[in-house]
């Protein structure tokens, strides 16, 4: 059975650190920067037995807007549901609940997440980013 929890003192951050490390989205990213990014978000694992085997967080103002992510989910448990778990559990946190816009970017999941509400951009001509000098060079990098 898993377990989902909040309680950001029972992540493994070594394991977090592996894992986003090696997903396509923040490759080789440095361990005190997963520390940071976990201590400014609502943080979720995913426990098998107590073992950790899932991760995702959510970066928000609690008032209009939320970003879902590092949704990771340990490669011998993938296919179970556990990533739309994680997700759906933002989703109906009393905090989060009633956010006007909640958003998430993904490469490869588009049907978990469409099964949860979430649909491409109505308006991307309103939508801008900016990336750092350093995260644009290694996107650049991955791309050759």
């Amino acid at each position: 059975m898993i377990e989902l929890d909040d309680d950001k003192a029972r992540l493994d951050v070594e394991r977090v650190h592996k894992w986003l490390a090696s997903s396509y989205w923040t490759p080789g990213i440095e361990r005190a920067l997963v520390e940071k990014a976990i201590a400014g978000s609502h943080c979720l694992g995913a426990y098998l037995d107590g073992d950790q085997v899932g991760y995702a967080r959510a970066i928000t103002d609690h008032a209009t807007f939320a970003w879902i992510a590092d949704v990771w989910v340990e490669e011998r448990v993938r296919g179970q549901g556990i990533g739309r778990r994680m997700v759906q559990w933002f989703l109906d946190h009393p905090d989060l609940k009633d956010i006007r816009r909640i958003a998430l970017g993904t490469a490869d999941a588009h049907g978990v997440y469409a099964a949860l509400g979430f649909h491409p951009l109505l308006r991307p001509d309103r939508f801008m980013e900016r990336l750092s000098p350093d995260y644009q060079a290694r996107l650049s990098d991955m791309e050759r």
